[in-house]
């Protein structure tokens, strides 16, 4: 009742930032809900691939086998580093593969990894944004409404000459309904952006792990000896 009270009192503009408060909380709750099953998600198909990844004796089998894990950012970097590896190899007229890649040639895998590496970390830290947004920008949208508020009620007990508890309760209240709109919505984007950070960079460091360890295993079975 105390709460409906004070939604009545409040002035147009501060419901107007209450209104932008409520849209950016449903646009920072369906970010965190979205990247927590994507990250949830992702983890779980890692662990399948590494899983089934152990298991090979070449480090080209599951790409002949034309393994595919969609989601899976282990097998995103695989099936890159793969597919250039495989491109390196071929022989001339298309048919077979070479016994040996040139240094060279595995300098490119090597790129073409830490640009896939790369691209699956955007992906993964795609929205965040949206989340820092709500964490730094609703409090002082809060804050924007408060003082407006505030501002509000002193100047229409200036035009009334009058200046009791009674007549400014109302309003003050009203305008810091404003502020406490805008914590709701920075604090469970605070907690969801600093977990959400913290697992990508988990993530980013099995990704570096994962491909260097995949070169490390192209070059022992592919890289030509020089003399």
């Amino acid at each position: 009742m105390e709460l409906l009270y004070v939604w009545r009192q409040a002035t147009p503009e501060g419901k107007g930032v209450i209104y932008c408060l409520l849209v950016l909380s449903i646009i920072s709750w369906s970010v965190m809900i979205a990247k927590v099953v994507q990250m949830r998600r992702a983890k779980k198909l890692n662990q399948y691939f590494n899983a089934e990844y152990r298991t090979q004796k070449n480090v080209l089998d599951l790409f002949d086998r034309r393994v595919q894990a969609e989601g899976c950012p282990l097998f995103t970097v695989y099936q890159a580093g793969s597919l250039e590896l495989d491109a390196r190899l071929k022989n001339p007229d298309g048919n077979g593969r070479k016994q040996y890649v040139s240094l060279k040639g595995m300098e490119h895998v090597k790129r073409t990894l830490e640009n896939a590496v790369a691209q699956e970390s955007l992906k993964l830290e795609m929205g965040l944004i949206l989340l820092a947004i709500a964490v730094s920008g609703a409090p002082f949208l809060g804050l924007l409404g408060t003082v407006w508020g505030v501002m509000s009620t002193f100047g229409h007990i200036a035009q009334q000459g009058v200046a009791t508890m009674a007549a400014m309760a109302p309003g003050v209240a009203a305008a810091l309904i404003t502020t406490v709109a805008g914590l709701l919505v920075a604090i469970p984007s605070m907690f969801a952006y600093n977990w959400l950070v913290h697992n990508l960079r988990v993530f980013t460091v099995e990704l570096d792990n994962f491909a260097q360890e995949l070169v490390s295993k192209m070059e022992r079975e592919y890289l030509a000896e020089e003399d």
